[in-house]
Order: C-alpha cells, then structure tokens, then sequence
C-alpha cells in the first residue's frame, strides 16, 4: 500500500484520499475516512483488513 484510496460510490472509481483519518468501528475494526481528493464533496471510508492497519498507520503519520 502505497497510497490511501478507497472506492467513491458518486464518482463510480477509485480515488485517493484525502485528509484521512483512522477510526475504529463499534465492532473494533480499523477503518479510514476521508474525503476524494478529485471532488472534495465525496466522502470516502474504506475498512482496512489486519495487514493494513499498520500501513495505514505510517500514511498517515
């Protein structure tokens, strides 16, 4: 994992994102949100699976 990107249901693609930010869903799993950098009226939320977490983690800072 290079970069953050997640799918985008209005922009039917995958784009990345921007400002993201990690959370942690009431079932204890680790996500990212954020917004599409290309429309920044898109928000964009992508569920990370165990191996993506810590990759998510230096993305982020």
């Amino acid at each position: 994992m290079d970069k953050l990107t997640a799918y985008s249901v209005k922009l039917k693609k995958v784009v990345e994102i921007k400002d993201p930010e990690l959370i942690t869903m009431k079932n204890g799993r680790q996500a990212v949100r954020g917004v599409a950098a290309e429309d920044p009226s898109s928000k964009v939320f992508r569920i990370l699976g165990k191996d993506d977490v810590e990759a998510a983690k230096k993305l982020i800072g």
